[in-house]
């Protein structure tokens, strides 16, 4: 499962953000809450805009170093969220 599944979730025809749910429920354990799909979302985005250090805001309870933002590239790699950022030359 894992990297397999998660790429097939972000080739697949599922939006986004069903997508995320997915493999923050299914690919993970403990399963990442729903909470964090937003914050999974935005730094997607940032990664893909070449913004790897954009601060994201965390849910209300969740720190990441003692924090309440985390850059994006942190939660990309704790989150296994590779197979949705826009690889060079496509």
């Amino acid at each position: 499962m894992g990297n397999t599944f998660a790429l097939d979730l972000a080739t697949s025809t599922l939006g986004l953000r069903q997508a995320l749910s997915i493999h923050l429920t299914s690919n993970h354990y403990p399963p990442v809450p729903a909470e964090m799909i937003e914050p999974c979302v935005l730094a997607i985005e940032a990664m893909n805009d070449e913004d790897d250090r954009r601060d994201i805001d965390l849910p209300e309870g969740v720190l990441w170093r003692g924090q309440t933002t985390a850059p994006a590239w942190a939660i990309v790699e704790g989150h296994h969220l590779e197979s949705w950022l826009i690889q060079e030359g496509e």
